[in-house]
């Protein structure tokens, strides 16, 4: 889809966001250079309930764009590290304490390019020694671990993979000060609570992910039905 077309609507996505300000939304981009000339009025120094994530696939991509993200007006950061296609060391890039989060995983689909074990304990050596949080989303259709090559087509068997490695890591505590329609704090106690089902448990996404919202889209029997 033309760059072009994204603009017609951003003004519109742009205030959702704003009237739903005690929702956190995950956004994700390439292209951080473009980001700055599509903001909202009245932005300022940023919104609580957005937390920005710039996509870098190697060490060349994670050096252009990761500065970029740092001169942005955001009120919360994250890098995503997918697909991993080489190793890359963020080094200077977290320690100004911006990151709040590095997300990572292997590729998927028509190309699959190797991921390897290495590059994933690399980054989260450098997270846990930021106590930034580290998560280690998926292995990837083929993955490298001490030398051997492995094939692993499902993507449940990569998730799990990446979950039983023990690579995830949580750091610092992140903290959106969300309000209400009137611009108020909403008290702790009335926060939304993430909610999960047993089967998520073993999942590896499960320290970024939104939870459950039953809708039966799962084919779990007792999940609710999609209203």
């Amino acid at each position: 889809m033309p760059l072009a077309a994204y603009d017609e609507w951003c003004d519109d996505a742009w205030d959702m966001i704003r009237q739903r300000s005690d929702v956190i939304f995950y956004l994700l981009t390439k292209r951080p250079q473009r980001v700055r000339e599509c903001l909202p009025a009245g932005w300022d120094d940023g919104w609580e309930n957005v937390f920005f994530n710039v996509c870098c696939e190697n060490q060349a991509n994670a050096d252009e764009r990761a500065p970029i993200l740092l001169e942005l007006p955001f009120k919360h950061k994250g890098l995503h590290l997918a697909p991993l296609l080489g190793p890359i060391r963020l080094g200077e890039h977290l320690d100004g304490g911006q990151i709040e989060l590095v997300a990572c995983g292997g590729e998927n689909y028509g190309g699959r390019r190797p991921c390897d074990f290495d590059w994933v304990k690399s980054l989260r050596e450098e997270c846990v020694s930021r106590d930034i949080t580290f998560v280690f989303m998926e292995t990837g259709t083929t993955f490298i671990k001490d030398g051997k090559t492995y094939t692993i087509r499902s993507k449940q068997l990569q998730n799990l993979q990446a979950y039983e490695s023990g690579m995830s890591y949580q750091g610092k505590p992140m903290h959106f000060n969300l309000v209400d329609s009137m611009g108020l704090p909403i008290p702790e106690a009335e926060l939304d609570v993430r909610h999960f089902r047993e089967k998520c448990e073993h999942c590896s996404v499960k320290p970024i992910c939104n939870g459950c919202f039953e809708c039966g889209g799962c084919g779990d029997p007792n999940a609710s039905p999609v209203k």
